[in-house]
Formats: structure tokens, sequence, C-alpha cells
């Protein structure tokens, strides 16, 4: 219970100089006042496509808006402390369009406003983003989100934290040698057939073990429940049950 009564302050005890207050227990009072936040580990990715699917029309997800809203929070929210990009194109493996890694969690001193260089640095990844969103509107239409999903994974670490994928696309895989169009996805065996094709040509991307963030995913089929129920079961038979990553839906 508490007490609304003053409590009267004890005085102060005499004949105790100030001088003789352990040093450790000014040390520690020292360090609290200069203790830098925790670094950031996270090794991320950031994957856009630049498909005609991805353009701000009728038909289209809006690639450029998605990405406005989501990567800032991801890349707070997952506390990156790296991110890397790559795009999705007609042929994202050799594509040309490429940014530059871009450290979220730069070198400081103990007088650094760390929160404030950390923002500074995830606006400027948003700017790379964009960057590469550009350049890969520009090469010829298509989009092979298998190849670039491998291409981001080349370039995330072997060991340390789990690498965390953003991949702001629509998912609809159409390639040189691959349209999920064309593709049966409304049973099993059609589903299995077009997988095990594309494992044998290009194999699985190289996403084991990463956290994997689709954003507008699957915009296109809108409320055809149906159709959408075989790409998803489609494209969770590739990502988790055989290349073994993990799908979240918190950006949408």
């Amino acid at each position: 219970m508490h007490s609304s009564a003053l409590v009267r302050p004890r005085p102060p005890r005499r004949g105790r100089p100030l001088a003789l207050i352990p040093a450790a227990a000014l040390v520690a009072a020292l360090a609290s006042c200069t203790s830098q936040s925790e670094a950031l580990t996270t090794p991320c990715g950031v994957v856009v496509d630049g498909s005609g699917s991805a353009a701000a029309t009728k038909n289209g997800f809006d690639a450029e808006a998605k990405l406005k809203d989501e990567l800032l929070p991801f890349l707070e929210e997952q506390k990156c402390g790296t991110v890397d990009f790559a795009p999705i194109t007609y042929t994202s493996q050799i594509s040309s369009c490429k940014v530059d890694r871009v450290d979220l969690d730069p070198p400081h001193d103990e007088t650094t406003d760390q929160e404030s260089q950390r923002s500074k640095a995830r606006a400027g990844a948003a700017g790379q983003a964009l960057k590469e969103l550009e350049c890969a509107m520009k090469e010829r239409p298509g989009s092979d989100v298998w190849g670039a999903l491998d291409r981001i994974a080349s370039v995330m670490p072997s060991d340390g934290p789990k690498a965390k994928l953003l991949v702001v696309s629509d998912f609809e895989q159409s390639d040189p040698e691959f349209s999920i169009g064309d593709a049966d996805l409304t049973t099993e065996a059609g589903r299995d057939k077009a997988i095990s094709s594309l494992v044998k040509e290009r194999g699985l991307p190289a996403i084991n073990g990463m956290d994997v963030y689709p954003v507008g995913f699957g915009m296109k089929y809108g409320d055809r429940a149906s159709e959408f129920e075989g790409f998803e079961t489609f494209w969770m038979e590739v990502l988790e049950e055989r290349a073994k990553a993990d799908v979240h839906n918190e950006y949408q």
C-alpha cells in the first residue's frame, strides 16, 4: 500500500568526507552516463522487383510505394546491422544493377549520438534501395524471383546471426525458361512438376535458415481466392519446405 504521508529526509551523516566515496562507484556512475547502445549485428538483404507488374498502375503492385512504406520499419525493427541489395529482373543473377552494402551501425565513439547516426544510415539505405529499383525497372521486363533470392543469399554471411530478407515483389516468376502463369498450380501434381523442373535446372535458392519477409506477395490475384491458394502453396513449398527458409508476413 502506498502512503500519502511525506517521508522526512534523513540528515546527512557527519564526519564522512566525500573524498572517501569508493572510486569504483564513481567509475560506474560515469560509465552509465556514457554507455552505448548494443551493437547491431543482424545481416539483412533487400530484394526489389523491377518487372512490369511492379509499376504504379491499375494492374501493378507499386513496388516503389511499398518499398518506401516498409523498408525503414523493417531495418529498425529487425535490428539490421548491414544491408545488401539485389534486383528482380528478367535475368536477376546476371543483372548489372548493383548498389553497395550499407553499414547501419557505423563506427562511433563515446560522444556519438548513436540513434541519430543509425537513423541517417537507414535513410541512406532507403536511397540505395530506390536506386536499385530504378535500375531494375530500366532493364528488360521480366521477373526472375528465384534468381534474385539466390543472388541476395550469396552475399549473406555464412555464420553469425540469422539473415533477414525483405522481398518487395508480387513473386510472379517470369524468366527466359519459366513463367509461373503457364504452370498448373491448381493441383499438387502440377505444382510438384513445376518445382522439380525448376530445381533440376537451377537448384534451390540458398536461403536455408534465413527469415524471408515478402511485401506485395500475390497481389495480382486480388479476391480470386482459388487461384491465390495454388500460387501461395507453390511458393511456400519452395521457400519453406524445400529451401528451408522461414517466411513471415509482418510487412505487407
